[in-house]
């Protein structure tokens, strides 16, 4: 089922209206009152809402409603970054006085021309009279208020299973009870959490080891609870004295009551309780149900399973290592739907069927529960052309009862807040199997403006860092590798599965077999060789926000200049454009028109030598990708655009332009990469007072670094990268030593040739923030200086491939705080800090996490 993401959207929308500034307001006369009334319009309805959401299911006009309304707040959403752009666009007026402004020099900051006054009067009493209009329908509902808890609807569980069943279980099974089985060493009961994704048979699992004859012989006393819904401790205290004796009646017994009456019927008692099924990552709830079963006589011997989909719930809950599920192997699955699909000994007189069944399994990537729904859909169907359906069709265009797998991953999505739902649906806009980059990821959020306002000390990276750690701890996504400064993940077919359904009028995805597009869909990828035009579906469209191309054939030129011809004529509000590994030559001057754009990616577009003219007016751009094009030079044209926070560059220039005052204030991320011919870094790096990651990669000619440097205080991750000919012992009077600012977290070096020493005039400001130290294939680098073990913070070292490094600096087991040390392709460091054997092995045996190889 479609979701229109409404409260979301709402919540966006008045905190942008909130957020006006006065400077702002002020730019159109007559607004004042109108933005009040659209205030007060959306703050009304964004308060049913949520019963909204709960009634549309069961409600056709109410859903048909609350479309209208999308499309209405959407509207008010660009009405509003109107604004922002008008702001911006004075501000560079004002930075860079030429004739073509000196209309705006003349009238002054409160005179703006009378057009975009008058013009922004009428958009927000259009959007007004919309939402008048709808008002009395919309009221007709009668929807009442509800505070932001998910509504999830969860199956309830028992402690029973037919073994015979469960398939391919018998390991975990086996760890489980071993588990179990190992003595306690600790004062508190031990919790066992078997964590994974939903429909992969944590349940199950729980129920093999529940009903084995050993657990049955080890705990006399065995308690199974289904948690399901809010952790509360009257209800799981009631829930477990009833699972223990029946006939005891405690409904209206108070907290107190309900204690004693568990202490009694638990003391000098070994006992197994399962709590399944686990959602609240509530550690204070916890607490009380630990502390309360730590007052049980004889409780030292007695264990409790956990099954949950998140993370966060393990690690409130548990000290010890998770158990997390992973996903069948395919010979077990196709066992498994077979006894779904069949009856028993059918499936031979059905080779035809098998070999059709054998592509329908490996849809489901491993999940138990998938393969019994599509199983079950086959149940008795011998005719090959219902299974061939199956297999063609996607999984969420399939019928499902609430049991199957698609309802059962809904819950998991239900029980995200809303911003996080309709961060979650923006990656349908991935295909199957396709790599994510979260840095990439968050930058698109970012421009679509999906995050929440950042907190004091925040950054909106930092708000989007905090999303996808919350959707790796529910298990939604998984991480594939750490690089560092972002890390890549993937998502569970099921999942992708899931968010297109959810996402169905939101994002879409366009081929040439695309026959049909809504209408009112924000977001497109084009992906297809076979595309070499804009289909005409798309030509209709007017408020698309993303557009990202893939693998358009790099042949042809005309799906990316007509789909850039499609934005300008079309897409007004566009937010995000990626043109990545196109084959332009040139961006037309008319790109200036997207005032709205906020992420431009050109990265690897090889034939743009340079950009239009126009290019300063895409004031809101908050993110360009010019990493790996042709050009030439960077223009002045890109230091007037104030909103950039992230900047990827390569040029053919020997020198950058220097950095004025006033420009790149909002700068966090600067990448310079194969900038072959660089020989130095811009003058006036000191004004980029807000940068905080600094990456150089394969700047060949790169020979120092200014020492403007010194002046960014919120640089905190630094990152060189086969620059070659780059010198870091930096030469400094003494005074100027005393001057250093920096404050480094992480600090990456590799591919030196010429590196002899770690610079510690760039590292000495860091003695106390540095976490991170990763060197890499520097071969004349010798010797490790003997203040590094003054960096009191560093908790990751990773040392590789430095061949003539022969030892780690005395004092190495001051570094306390060292959790992770890696040590690979250094023969001299290997053979004397290897575990057994190795001279100095006791230097770093203190480390949790050691890692030597090569």
């Amino acid at each position: 089922m479609a979701e229109t993401f409404l409260f979301n959207i709402a919540e966006r929308v008045v905190e942008k209206i909130v957020g006006l500034t006065v400077e702002e307001v002020r730019l159109a006369f007559n607004v004042k009152i109108d933005l009040k009334k659209l205030e007060d319009s959306m703050i009304s309805i964004k308060a049913v809402l949520l019963d909204a959401e709960r009634q549309r299911h069961q409600n056709e006009k109410l859903r048909l409603c609350m479309w209208k309304l999308r499309d209405i707040f959407y509207d008010a959403e660009n009405v509003i970054d109107d604004f922002k752009c008008e702001t911006l666009r004075k501000q560079d007026a004002i930075n860079h006085p030429s004739i073509n402004n000196l209309k705006v020099r003349v009238f002054g900051s409160c005179c703006l021309p009378l057009s975009f006054s008058s013009k922004m009067s009428h958009k927000i009493k259009d959007i007004n009279g919309r939402l008048g209009e709808l008002a009395t329908e919309w009221n007709s509902f009668d929807l009442r208020q509800y505070s932001d808890n998910r509504h999830v609807f969860r199956r309830e569980t028992i402690c029973f299973v037919d073994s015979s069943d469960v398939i391919g279980r018998d390991e975990d099974k086996e760890n489980i009870i071993s588990m179990l089985m190992k003595p306690s060493e600790d004062q508190n009961v031990p919790v066992i959490p078997i964590v994974g994704l939903g429909g992969l048979g944590k349940t199950s699992l729980a129920q093999l080891a529940f009903n084995d004859g050993r657990v049955t012989s080890l705990f006399p006393l065995k308690i199974w609870i289904c948690v399901s819904e809010e952790f509360d401790l009257s209800r799981l205290l009631k829930l477990i004295i009833q699972s223990i004796n029946k006939e005891e009646r405690c409904d209206d017994l108070t907290l107190e009551a309900l204690q004693a009456c568990l202490r009694s019927l638990l003391n000098h008692k070994k006992f197994l309780l399962v709590l399944d099924d686990v959602w609240s990552e509530n550690q204070v709830k916890w607490v009380e149900l630990r502390n309360l079963l730590r007052s049980v006589d004889g409780l030292s011997q007695s264990k409790i399973i956990v099954t949950t989909r998140s993370w966060n719930v393990t690690s409130t809950m548990s000290s010890i290592p998770s158990y997390e599920l992973k996903g069948l192997p395919h010979e077990d699955c196709l066992a498994l739907f077979t006894k779904w699909a069949f009856n028993y000994g059918d499936e031979r007189q059905y080779p035809n069927l098998i070999r059709i069944g054998e592509d329908i399994v490996k849809k489901c990537k491993g999940v138990p529960l998938a393969v019994r729904t599509l199983g079950s859909l086959l149940f008795q169907k011998t005719n090959e052309s219902d299974w061939i359906y199956i297999r063609e069709s996607e999984i969420w265009r399939l019928e499902q009862d609430e049991n199957d797998i698609l309802p059962v991953l809904k819950l998991s999505y239900n029980h995200l807040p809303s911003h996080l739902q309709r961060c979650l649906a923006f990656l349908s806009l991935y295909r199957k199997d396709e790599m994510y980059y979260s840095d990439k990821v968050i930058r698109l959020w970012m421009a679509n403006g999906l995050l929440e306002h950042p907190k004091q000390n925040q950054e909106w990276e930092d708000v989007g860092k905090r999303y996808l750690n919350e959707l790796l701890s529910r298990c939604l996504i998984q991480k594939e590798r750490d690089f560092g400064l972002y890390f890549s993940f993937k998502m569970h077919d099921l999942v992708h599965d899931l968010v297109l359904d959810v996402s169905q009028k939101e994002c879409k995805t366009v081929n040439f077999e695309t026959e049909r597009v809504d209408e009112n869909v924000r977001h497109l990828l084009l992906c297809d060789e076979k595309l070499v035009e804009v289909p005409r579906v798309l030509e209709e469209m007017k408020n698309v926000q993303t557009i990202i191309i893939r693998d358009a054939s790099e042949e042809s030129k005309t799906i990316h200049e007509s789909v850039i011809n499609l934005c300008v004529s079309n897409f007004k509000y566009l937010r995000a454009l990626e043109l990545s590994h196109s084959p332009l030559a040139a961006l037309p001057n008319s790109i200036g028109t997207l005032k709205h754009l906020r992420d431009l990616d050109l990265d690897e577009c090889r034939g743009i030598r340079e950009l239009p003219r126009s290019f300063y007016n895409l004031r809101s751009l908050q993110s360009l990708n010019l990493g790996d094009t042709g050009l030439k030079q960077l223009p002045d044209s890109v230091q007037r655009l104030i909103e950039l926070r992230h900047l990827v560059i390569t040029i053919e220039a020997t020198h950058l332009k220097e950095i004025r005052a006033g420009c790149w204030t909002s700068l966090q991320y600067l990448k310079l990469v194969r900038c072959i011919k660089l020989e130095c870094l811009p003058e006036g790096m000191q004004y980029l007072k807000s940068l905080r990651t600094l990456v150089l990669s394969y700047c060949i000619r790169l020979v120092s670094l200014p020492w403007s440097l010194k002046f960014l205080t919120k640089l905190e991750h630094l990152e060189i990268i086969g620059c070659t000919k780059i010198n870091l012992e930096m030469e400094a009077e003494e005074e100027e030593e005393k001057d250093l600012q920096l404050s480094l977290k992480t600090f990456s070096l590799e591919s030196l040739s010429v590196l002899t020493d770690l610079p510690r005039l760039l590292l000495q400001g860091s003695s106390s923030t540095l976490q991170q130290l990763r060197i890499s294939i520097c071969p004349h680098l010798s010797v490790l200086p003997a203040w590094l073990p003054n960096f009191t913070s560093l908790h990751k070292l990773e040392i590789m491939g430095c061949i003539n490094l022969s030892a780690l600096p005395e004092g190495i087991d001051r570094l306390t705080n060292l959790r992770e040390l890696t040590i690979g392709r250094c023969p001299q460091l290997s053979k004397r800090y290897k575990q057994n054997g190795g001279e100095d092995w006791h230097k770093i045996a203190h480390v949790q996490k050691i890692d030597i190889f090569g």
